[in-house]
């Protein structure tokens, strides 16, 4: 399953991703993962949730990047919840049709019973219409 936090840079998604990742910690059965450019809200973040700073790896295109969250799949057979902020950025998407990442990402939610919460600087209009059902917060 695939929730979308949208809204242009500056807007706030960020705090509504944080504040949704550590209300989440206190239900989850499972692990919980970030993904972010840096590590700058590592401080913000549960100690529970692991943080992974994605520009750290060289992921140069949206399919590496999905096999990159492929490969995170497989290593943690708890996964509940993956988070990912700036995702534009850090799935090499910008000024890009995010559909067919998105689509993939929820197929694979699906498969493996994971819920991915995705902040996307765009505003509600930018989004593509076979997505608006999967906006959780538009800001």
């Amino acid at each position: 399953m695939v929730e979308l936090i949208v809204g242009k840079k500056g807007k706030g998604k960020t705090k509504v991703l944080l504040d949704k990742v550590n209300g989440a910690v206190k239900e989850a059965n499972g692990s919980i993962v970030y993904l972010d450019k840096s590590t700058k809200h590592m401080y913000e973040l549960n100690n529970k949730v692991r943080l992974i700073d994605v520009s750290g790896f060289p992921i140069k295109n949206a399919d590496e990047f999905v096999g990159f969250i492929c490969g995170i799949l497989s290593q943690d057979h708890d996964l509940e919840q993956i988070y990912l902020d700036s995702f534009l950025k850090v799935a090499k998407l910008e000024d890009k049709d995010i559909t067919g990442t998105l689509e993939q990402l929820d197929e694979i939610g699906k498969q493996f019973n994971i819920t991915f919460v995705i902040s996307v600087s765009l505003d509600k209009e930018e989004i593509p219409e076979a997505l608006h059902g999967k906006i959780s917060v538009a800001l």
